[in-house]
Order: C-alpha cells, then structure tokens, then sequence
C-alpha cells in the first residue's frame, strides 16, 4: 500500500491538479490579487492554516528594521543623567553584582562609567527622550512605543541574533517572518509572504541565512531575500536560450513528475518544492516591477534623504519596504549592520544614525501618509543593548562599550501599539531593568498578537514535541497595545 493513502493530505496542490481550470486559474486570480477577490478568509489563496488568524488583528503586516551588531541605548534614547555626573568613576560592585562579562572586558582591571557625550532633549507632546544623533526620529515621536525595558538572556551577537529572530538561541528553529507565513499565509501570490532585504556593502558581525531560515517548517515558509543591482532574486531569471513558453512547459512536466513521486512517498517537502518552482515563476514577472522605484515622485526621495537613489542602500531599502507592504508582503525584514562599536563609538555611531534616522522616520511618515500606518507594524531594534561603562581606554574624546543583555531599548510603530509611549525604566545607571521588563519571548507574544496569533496556539510537532516561536514562555505586554 502506498503512503499516499496515509499520508496524504488534500491540500491546494491537489485543488489545482484535481480541477479543470487548474493553474492557469489560479495565476490569473493571483494577478488579480486573490485575497480582494475571494475574500482574506478563502483558504484556497491564503494559505492561511485553518482557524487563523485566533481572532481580529490590528496588524496585517510587519517591517522590521533591525540594526544588527547593537545599537547603544544610552547614546540614543535612554537619557541618563547619573552617567554625566559619574562620567570616568569606577562601575560600583553593588550595580554590577558579579554580572557575566564578555571576553572582551572580563580581563579588565577598571570599568570606568560614560556620559553620553551627545545633547539629549525632549521631544513632541509625549516629551520623549531623544538623542541630537536622531533629529528625524525626534520629528516622529508622538507616534513611536519607545520600550526602554528590554532584556535578553544572550551576551554574544550569533546567539542573540538567533534568539530574538526564532525564539531560541540555538540554530535550526524558524525565524519570525517564517512562523507567520506558515501561520497567516500570503496577500500576494505573485511575491514571497516573507521577504529580506540587507544594506550591502556593510560590515560588522556576520549575517546568516538561519536568521530568516525556515527551520523545521516547510521550505516555502523561508524569507527570500531581495538583492540591488541585476539580480534581485538570485537564479530567478531563464538561462540563456529558455524563452518564457519553454520554461512554463519545463515546470508543468516537472510538476507532473513530483506529483507522482508524491503519490508514491507522500513526503510534503514535494510538494513546498513545486510551490517554489511556481512563485518563482511568477516573480520573474512581479519582482523587477517592484525594485523598479524610478516612478516615486521626487518629493518621496526627498523624504527618505539621498540614499535612497542609491540600491541597496538602507534609505532605498526602506523605500522598497513601504512598496512591498502595498502589495501585500507580510513580514518585510532588513538588516543593517555595523553597530557593534566596541570603540571608536563617538565618531562610528555618527556613521550609523546618519546611514538610518532619515529614512527610518521616513517610512513611519510615508506609511501614515497613505493610510497604511494603522495596520502596520514598523519595529526598530538590535540584538541587545550596550555597556554604561568604558570597553578599553577611556579618552576625552574616544571610547567604546561591551555587549549588554540586561536592558536595551527598540521602538515601535503603528498596527496597533500605542503611540507616544515610553514603556519600561532602567534604573538610574542605565544597567538593568527597573520596572516593566520586556523579555524577548514576550515581545513576540506581543508581535503575534497584533496580528491575531495566540503564540500558544502557533505550533508545529517536529521530532515528536511541538513546538512554537516563544518556546515555553511569553506573555502578551498588553500595555503596549491600544484598547
């Protein structure tokens, strides 16, 4: 007997290959943008599973902004007083309690506290604490969720990085934008439900794939990332020689083929591959559509500063972001690196803030603009947080700060989160949490949340556990949210 008879589940690969309309059907629905003609809850086109989303979302999409490498919190938004008047003094042992160090610093005879050496003031009708290296932030604060209490359990870069991406400090686990793709399914079958998109040309700690990995899920629910220049996908286009007839002929006959080695194992992998060849497909036709910015009016570049006429850069990548949330891409991830500034910050966090504020501020202001700020997420954030002490030498005009897990700060914006909100206090040395501490498990309880997913609920049995993005943990920090 077959595995197909035990096995087998009639999912829409079968709707398409079962019906005499078939794939021809199907494209031309997603051309026309499926979920608009046939309704969000139509699982034939969502893909969504069965029963999700739990209940209503007050998001239908997600940017994340993420600034790989840890950008220093007391540098830019966590004002802390104390450190001017304390600025050269030793760490007292009674703040640091034996606290786990790097590598980095644990050989150090003196930890000398640091001043911000920067203005802060406040801003908007919130009152916002906000460093001079932000102006274009400090424009937007009455609708940004600054959370000033966020914590980790991670000291090194790859496994904090892991861990606020998949929920697990150990490689192999799904990241985010994964988990929600296999949970809400896509709004555009032309275009990945879960794209990447990376500053190039940057350096800093090193960026792996496993971030925007799909882990034990099926292949299809993995991020794509879209590259500047030529190639935006690579080896999306036809080789040399296949004219665009030919290689739909070349998918319908392996199609075929995979089918029948599917009715023959039943292994689901089979058919996430047939889905891929098929997205491709389509997207050698909706990709270069969408990296095509030449049609932005002027005073749009003008928004997002200089950069974003140039591909790749952070600017334009933002810019593609708001493009692709308009065509329905639900989890739009980028990274830009470079701010693990162990020295030199003084001077390497002007680079940094720069390269980002602009066209950051910019985004929640073209978002809003258009009417989209509402049922949008934006998350602007790092790994973890920065030292209130001196890594290595402190000068009069240089120094540098150690990686931190004991508090940081990232803000949000828009898809429900309250805006004009400082959530969470660090105490008066900007060491650890004071109040309303935010743990990583529990903002993603939150991220899920917003887009009507009980992080309970989201799992999937893989060697014989089930498993899910916030492990065992996570509580929904329902005073970011608006009533």
């Amino acid at each position: 007997m077959h595995c197909h008879h035990t096995h087998h589940k009639y999912t829409r690969r079968d709707f398409l290959t079962r019906t005499s309309l078939g794939l021809g059907a199907a494209t031309l629905a997603s051309l026309l943008n499926p979920v608009s003609i046939f309704g969000k809850a139509d699982q034939r086109f969502s893909g969504a599973l069965p029963g999700k989303p739990d209940f209503a979302p007050t998001a239908k999409r997600v940017i994340y902004l993420f600034q790989s490498g840890a950008p220093s919190q007391i540098d830019l938004f966590d004002h802390k007083p104390l450190l001017q008047k304390m600025h050269g003094e030793e760490l007292p042992e009674s703040v640091r309690q034996g606290q786990r160090l790097t590598g980095m610093t644990a050989g150090q005879s003196s930890f000398p506290l640091v001043g911000t050496p920067f203005q802060f003031d406040q801003y908007g009708e919130s009152g916002a604490w906000v460093s001079e290296l932000m102006p274009y932030t400090s424009q937007i604060v009455d609708d940004l969720c600054f959370v000033k209490s966020m914590y980790t359990e991670a000291i090194n870069h790859d496994p904090a990085v892991t861990f606020i991406q998949t929920g697990s400090q150990f490689p192999g686990r799904p990241s985010m934008g994964s988990w929600l793709s296999y949970g809400l399914g896509t709004d555009n079958e032309n275009l990945p439900s879960f794209v990447v998109l990376v500053t190039k040309d940057k350096t800093g700690q090193p960026l792996y794939a496993r971030s925007w990995g799909n882990g034990f899920l099926p292949s299809q629910y993995q991020g794509v990332q879209f590259r500047s220049g030529k190639n935006p996908v690579l080896y999306l286009d036809n080789p040399p020689g296949v004219t665009q007839a030919e290689r739909s002929q070349q998918l319908a006959d392996l199609k075929a083929l995979q089918e029948l080695q599917y009715d023959a194992v039943g292994d689901p992998e089979i058919n996430a591959r047939i889905a891929q060849y098929e997205m491709a497909f389509r997207m050698q036709t909706s990709v270069p559509e969408i990296m095509d910015t030449s049609g932005e009016p002027e005073h749009i570049y003008d928004m997002y500063g200089d950069d974003a006429r140039k591909p790749g850069t952070y600017a334009a990548n933002c810019l593609l972001a708001r493009r692709l949330a308009e065509r329905g891409v639900k989890f739009i991830q980028l990274y830009h690196q470079g701010w693990d500034q162990h020295g030199n910050l003084p001077n390497a966090i002007k680079v940094q803030c720069k390269e980002t504020d602009q066209a950051s501020a910019a985004l929640i202001k073209d978002l809003k603009q258009r009417g989209m700020l509402d049922d949008t997420l934006v998350i602007w954030g790092g790994e973890f947080g920065r030292t209130n002490y001196s890594q290595g030498r402190l000068t009069e005009t240089n120094f540098g700060r150690d990686h931190h897990p004991n508090c940081f700060s990232i803000w949000m914006a828009g898809g429900g989160v309250k805006p004009g909100v400082s959530y969470g206090l660090t105490d008066e040395f900007g060491y650890r949490v004071a109040s309303d501490g935010v743990h990583i498990h529990d903002f993603q309880a939150t991220v899920l949340h917003m887009l009507g997913i009980d992080h309970e609920q989201l799992t999937y049995k893989y060697q014989g556990r089930r498993f899910r993005l916030t492990d065992v943990h996570g509580h929904v920090m329902k005073d970011l949210l608006q009533s």
